[in-house]
């Protein structure tokens, strides 16, 4: 067994470099992964281009990679259901189980949640961008054979999305807005549409991902780069019922907040580098708006590996690029340039 580890670790902005850590002997009750494949958060790409993303700032080291995969290649003490050879995706998470969001069934807002490559704490929790990092049983779901590691990556965004749907609540048969054409957008859409709801637009300011957009299904896009009139226009003759804000922008908020129709629903999934977003509170009040919260996710990540197993969401449909671990600092940047990226997975090789 190896000694160490290559992980994509972040110094400060824009400072991210491939370096060898010692691996530690595994500690007991722990398992350790060969890394399969990774996605590019857009977490990732704010902490690669800020060091910091909504609240959460890099103050040490932070082995970046939440969305991740691979091949368990040791345990220490009692796993059950799990064994040596197992291929599984990694529920970043580690919930504790006894505070009082977990008893209530939210374990997403747990007080204790250790989630990696996160720097919500100090010290910071390391990532999975690394050719072998531990997790603990409870975070290794197995998948089968025919599901690729690209593929399994990707169910902790799938969740996320799941989740965010689910915060909107009964959304069959009703009328949605996304703003934000990026993954978690896209995902969003898929994840709606798999709910029931009947008509989606995607507003985005950028052509590229609005044409993909249209390529995974959206009923309508819009490009918001200038004005909004066709938004309004749509909106004054056909209402929207919910919006979802992906793009973690005050502009993209406030046009959610003017755009649902009086008494809707707006779904807050994107946050801002800097960790504030300007609120219209007068709108919420006038129109009575519910604007609900949606952090990460809680038990949609097995859902979210049971979509992608049976085929009922091809998230490799996202993809547009595979880049080798050893390579991170470079498809960070690919993965910046929407002109060119949706969604950019990293490899073992």
């Amino acid at each position: 067994m190896t000694s160490t580890a290559l992980a994509a670790t972040l110094f400060g902005p824009e400072d991210l470099r491939m370096v060898e850590h010692p691996l530690d002997k595994l500690a007991d009750g722990m398992v350790r992964i060969r890394f399969g494949a990774g996605g590019i958060c857009g977490s990732d790409m704010h902490y690669f281009r800020h060091a910091r993303t909504g609240d959460f700032v890099v103050k040490s080291p932070l082995v970046l990679g939440h969305e991740i995969s691979g091949e368990v290649v040791e345990i220490s003490g009692s796993a059950a259901n799990l064994k040596v050879g197992d291929r599984v995706a990694v529920n970043p998470s580690r919930w504790c189980g006894h505070c009082v969001a977990c008893r209530e069934g939210r374990p997403n807002l747990c007080e204790n949640i250790y989630f990696m490559g996160s720097a919500s704490k100090t010290p910071h929790m390391q990532g999975g961008f690394a050719n072998y990092f531990d997790a603990v049983p409870a975070q290794c779901v197995k998948i089968p054979d025919h599901v690729s590691y690209q593929a399994a990556a990707l169910a902790e965004p799938l969740a996320v999305c799941l989740h965010a749907v689910a915060r909107a609540g009964n959304i069959e048969g009703k009328r949605g807005i996304i703003f934000g054409a990026g993954p978690i957008g896209l995902l969003t859409m898929l994840a709606a549409h798999r709910a029931g709801m009947a008509d989606i637009t995607v507003a985005d300011i950028a052509p590229a991902p609005l044409a993909f957009a249209t390529k995974l299904g959206a009923s309508h896009v819009e490009n918001v780069s200038g004005v909004e009139e066709g938004l309004k226009a749509q909106a004054a003759s056909r209402p929207y019922d919910v919006a979802f804000e992906v793009s973690g922008t005050a502009a993209g908020l406030a046009s959610a907040i003017g755009i649902v129709r009086r008494g809707g629903i707006v779904v807050q999934i994107g946050n801002l580098p800097g960790g504030q977003i300007p609120t219209p509170s007068n709108a919420v009040m006038a129109k009575e708006i519910d604007l609900r919260g949606s952090f990460r996710f809680g038990f949609e990540f097995m859902t979210a590996v049971e979509l992608i197993s049976s085929g009922g969401v091809d998230v490799l449909s996202l993809v547009t690029a595979e880049r080798p671990l050893s390579t991170a600092p470079d498809a960070l940047r690919l993965a910046l340039d929407r002109s060119q990226s949706v969604k950019v997975v990293l490899t073992a090789n």
